[in-house]
């Protein structure tokens, strides 16, 4: 059975960091496409980080650049997102999806098959 758990979420005060974690059970991380999603309240989904099983490329979003870092640790089977230098508008659920067939990761919630329950970050100012 496919699972991803999310960890790490919290409360956090406005420029500082923290680490989420998405562990995988039931399949190896390192055959999927992974990514690392967002949805605040009343908003879409949106699209933080995403790194391929294929080549290994990476993609991240444009508010997040330069402050985010998504990494891999295939003997953990499990995917990190570093967040640094935190904002407000960090605020969200954070979601861990996977999918076998994705495997560029094209960054887009659709193309995603598991998804994880989500962690929250939340960020004071």
């Amino acid at each position: 059975q496919v699972q991803l758990v999310e960890s790490g979420g919290g409360l956090v005060q406005s420029g500082g960091s923290l680490r989420l974690s998405c562990e995988a059970s039931g399949f190896s991380l390192a055959n999927y496409g992974i990514g690392w999603f967002r949805q605040a309240p009343g908003k879409e989904r949106e699209a933080v980080s995403c790194i391929s099983s294929y080549d290994g490329s990476i993609y991240y979003g444009d508010s997040v650049r330069d402050r985010f870092t998504i990494s891999r640790d295939a003997q953990k089977n499990t995917v990190y997102l570093q967040l640094n230098n935190l904002k407000p508008e960090d605020t969200a659920a954070y979601y861990c999806a996977a999918d076998q067939m994705n495997i560029q990761a094209e960054c887009v919630p659709r193309l995603f098959a598991a998804w994880g329950q989500g962690t929250q970050v939340t960020v004071s100012s």
